[in-house]
């Protein structure tokens, strides 16, 4: 018997989104106080893409650029790497290596549902490296 783990049994559906028209200032701040790396960029109701810590500090800190006045939307990668809730692990997987990309965004009807990261993938499968290793000694 065949199991697969899918995107929906790993993916986090607390997805944080700003405005594309605000700052990469309020975008740091809303990292900071939500406990995350990735913001979903939005612009009228709609996604447009992705801002990331690595966005700000290559897009805007690095160019020296005041994180006040730059706008996320203008720094914020796009198009959106997207994936459906029962595409396997390792379809995801795939898709991040072939996209190159850390995070995918999980749609359901055409509407964000959730977040797929690089490090929840590691995550879910060294947890079950473990549980396997675990079992060869109890066979």
């Amino acid at each position: 018997m065949v199991v697969a783990i899918t995107v929906r049994d790993l993916m986090d559906k607390d997805v944080v989104s700003i405005d594309a028209s605000d700052s990469v200032a309020e975008g740091v701040d809303l990292m900071v106080r939500s406990k995350v790396w990735s913001l979903l960029v939005m612009a009228g109701g709609r996604p447009q893409g992705v801002v990331t810590e690595r966005d700000i500090l290559r897009r805007c800190i690095n160019k020296g650029l005041a994180p006040t006045d730059v706008k996320v939307g203008t720094i914020m990668s796009s198009p959106l790497v997207t994936i459906g809730p029962d595409a396997t692990v390792r379809e995801a997987m795939s898709l991040m290596v072939e996209k190159d990309v850390r995070r995918l965004y999980v749609v359901v009807g055409g509407e964000v549902a959730g977040r797929l990261t690089q490090t929840r993938l590691f995550q879910s499968n060294f947890d079950l490296m473990m549980s396997l290793s675990g079992l060869t000694g109890a066979l």
